[in-house]
């Protein structure tokens, strides 16, 4: 690993860790197993050659240094692990373990191609004393080993180009590696293709060609089979399985010719024309066989077609158990149709030029074709070869994702995405960005790579694995509160209402703690807790929907949103009504307050429910949610909500909400104990006036000023509640004259 180029990123500033001793090896995480000692120093040292000889042997090989969604940590990601120091030395040649010599590689191919059948002669000895059908396993094995190495090395050449695309100036350290690889690459496709039969493959591509022949559905000696429908329909299921099976030619015209039994299949053996019916499906079989032989000697007269192949590619972010390989999906005839006539290839850019006769190439640009072909005109047409750093969008460089001064960011990029998905396959979701257009935002990855396809203009600004710890307070949330606590927190006007605790499960801290209880894995929290604190950036939830899998877990959804319902009691309008009059108090900082439903109009059937509620799935916000704020709310008395989650989620208060909050509260108790509606015990005239003062002086805690009709009205209740204490207690308040 010493002798990588690290270009752009050398000199860049690693932690390490190490004894405290000197000339100690060196280690890129803190829990690496080869550092034995409690004692442990932390420094910063510069990326460069000597750092590198001094890392241990794991963490050289295994180990990431830096942030992995930084550019730097995506640099050492793809090259450690399984990543491009690998597969340089993968697949250059024979394996020790799985070798086979080109000449046992022919030999195979031919007892292969022979057609013998496993009959009873199959127990006779082969030459070397082996029976004809060990023989014809063991090659069977060996093809089976040669396909999975040549695809093996495809994908190891591949995927070694693909980060070499990213990082440039290893282009010219990595080329006698990519030689030794391409020239393995090509022993393996020539011994692949000693397996697969040209004139065989031409056969299947005229057989899955041909149309449909007239039938004999009306032949006697197919009346064994029923009426005249039943014998329509087993004959259209037989051509059907004919072509089915004549398009893949490792079968032979052998395995074909028992299809002849199914259209039997159900009747007794020893019924009268039972035998009669399956020798003349046998006919048919051969003269289907025999059309597809001519329409491949016919096709030989016409001259070859050039194609290009664009190869599938395995997702890097599927586990490895689910068996998903390179050049997944294709079947054994499109493989073979690769190894035999491919003449040129781009492995970087996944595209195969092909030289095919034409039924072939009719075959591979047909509807049906597992791969993406179409047809070119000479080497003009040919893939973009390696373009030079200068012009490669999407080199991964300092100053796209790192920790550089905004001001000397790059714009992002489409294919800067694309890096960023293929290099750290768990990116961050969520993105502080900015833009001329649009300022600072926090935006899903799948709407920035929206808007690069527009023509978008901006700089990645913070990821949430860069956010700030000190601030996030990533330490472990305080414990649930008990029963006693939680009823505190629940709205309850005329009681508790100075409990510092009072309204808590409404704000942004009880957030935090109900990220923390809904995520399960240990090694999670930290990340939603980040991902909670980027996604309250957001001025609408909804923009947060990546319409796909992978967006925000759902325990940072309950971060966001509370089930909990704001008690409008202090806001309602007064009333002869003792149990439902209000104080008339302006909503103020709440009237923004937004809240997400599923549906909001009564004339859409349906009720509304909360994202979170167990009839919506608990899915979260989509874009295709209703968006109301507490001022539509109270304007509105036709909603039809849902009776388990109350229609809604609320968006979690901010602190100078839920200071409102609270304020509003404590003034709606005083107005109810003042006009005998409170079942509360009287208090002394002094404190509520201390109380009255205290509210008159309450101002946000994020704005410097109140202001507006809001803050007037507010005032206004104030003043008309100091002078009721006055006359229901004889007592002058400062600065109001007694009436």
């Amino acid at each position: 690993m010493a002798d990588v180029p690290l270009g752009p990123f050398e000199g860049s500033l690693i932690t390490v860790y190490s004894a405290k001793s000197k000339g100690a090896s060196l280690h890129v995480e803190r829990q690496c197993g080869r550092l034995r000692t409690s004692d442990v120093s932390i420094v910063d040292v510069p990326l460069e050659a000597t750092t590198l000889r001094r890392l241990c042997s794991r963490c050289a090989a295994w180990g990431v240094g830096g942030r992995p969604t930084t550019g730097l940590g995506m640099f050492l990601r793809a090259l450690g692990g399984t990543g491009l120091l690998y597969q340089l030395q993968s697949y250059t040649e024979p394996d020790e373990d799985e070798c086979w010599t080109d000449e046992e590689a022919r030999d195979a191919a031919v007892l292969l191609r022979a057609g013998q059948s496993l009959d009873g002669d199959d127990d006779e000895e082969a030459e070397g004393g082996a029976s004809v059908r060990d023989a014809r396993e063991d090659a069977e094995h060996l093809w089976g080993l040669v396909f999975s190495h040549w695809r093996g090395a495809g994908r190891s050449l591949y995927r070694a180009q693909a980060v070499l695309a990213h990082f440039p100036w290893l282009e010219e350290w990595a080329k006698p590696s990519l030689a030794a690889k391409l020239r393995y690459l090509e022993t393996l496709r020539a011994q692949a293709a000693r397996f697969a039969n040209p004139e065989e493959l031409v056969i299947a591509a005229g057989a899955t060609t041909l149309r449909m022949p007239e039938l004999p559905c009306a032949a006697p000696v197919f009346a064994v089979l029923g009426g005249n429908s039943r014998v329509s329909a087993a004959l259209v299921d037989l051509w059907r399985r004919w072509q089915n099976a004549a398009g893949r030619p490792w079968e032979g015209p052998k395995a074909r010719a028992y299809l002849s039994y199914e259209i039997v299949r159900g009747i007794r053996s020893n019924r009268n024309g039972c035998d009669a019916a399956r020798a003349e499906a046998a006919r048919l079989i051969e003269s289907w066989e025999e059309r597809a032989r001519a329409a491949a000697k016919s096709a030989d007269r016409a001259p070859t077609r050039r194609l290009t192949a664009h190869v599938p590619e395995a997702s890097d972010i599927t586990p490895r158990h689910d068996g998903r390989d390179f050049l997944e999906g294709l079947d054994g005839w499109t493989l073979g149709v690769l190894v035999t006539w491919t003449v040129d290839a781009d492995w970087r850019s996944r595209v195969l030029t092909l030289e095919v006769p034409d039924l072939v190439a009719e075959r591979l640009l047909g509807p049906a074709s597992d791969l993406p072909c179409s047809p070119v005109d000479g080497a003009a047409d040919l893939p973009e070869r390696d373009r030079g750093p200068g012009s490669q969008p999407g080199t991964v460089r300092p100053g796209i994702f790192d920790d550089t001064p905004v001001f000397d960011r790059r714009p992002v990029t489409h294919d800067h995405i694309r890096a960023l998905r293929r290099l750290v396959p768990g990116a961050d979701q969520l993105y502080l960005v900015f833009s001329a257009s649009g300022g600072a935002e926090v935006l899903p990855l799948d709407t920035i790579e929206r808007r690069l396809a527009k023509g978008w203009l901006g700089v990645l600004i913070a990821g949430a694995r860069d956010l700030p710890a000190s601030v996030i307070g990533l330490e472990e949330p305080e414990s649930s509160p008990g029963p006693e606590a939680r009823d505190v927190q629940r709205p309850d006007p005329g009681r508790r209402v100075h409990d510092p605790h009072f309204g808590a499960g409404l704000g942004l801290a009880e957030g935090g703690r109900e990220t923390f209880r809904h995520t399960y894995g240990t090694e999670d929290r930290d990340l939603n807790l980040r991902l909670l604190a980027l996604a309250r950036g957001a001025h609408d939830l909804r923009s947060l929907d990546t319409d796909r899998p992978g967006g925000l877990p759902v325990a940072v959804w309950h971060g966001l949103l509370t089930q909990d319902h704001l008690d409008f009691a202090p806001f309602r309008p007064s009333s002869s009504d003792r149990w439902r009059s209000g104080s008339g108090l302006p909503l103020g900082p709440l009237a923004a307050v937004q809240l997400y439903t599923t549906n909001a109009d009564p004339l859409i059937e349906g009720k509304g429910h909360s994202p979170l509620c167990r009839h919506a799935h608990e899915r979260a916000v989509v874009a295709g949610d209703d968006l109301l704020t507490v001022a539509d709310l109270m304007a509105r008395t036709d909603f039809d909500w849902c009776s388990k989650c109350g229609g809604y989620a609320l968006r979690r208060l901010t602190d100078s909400q839920l200071s409102f909050y609270r304020a509003a509260h404590r003034l709606h108790r005083i107005e109810r104990r003042l006009d005998g509606k409170s079942e509360v015990p009287d208090t002394d005239a002094s404190t509520m006036i201390a109380d009255l003062e205290e509210l008159a002086a309450w101002q946000p805690v994020d704005e410097e000023q109140w202001c507006g009709s809001d803050s007037w009205q507010w005032q206004d209740i104030i003043r008309e509640l100091r002078r009721k204490v006055a006359r229901s207690h004889a007592v002058t308040g400062p600065g109001e004259p007694a009436s």
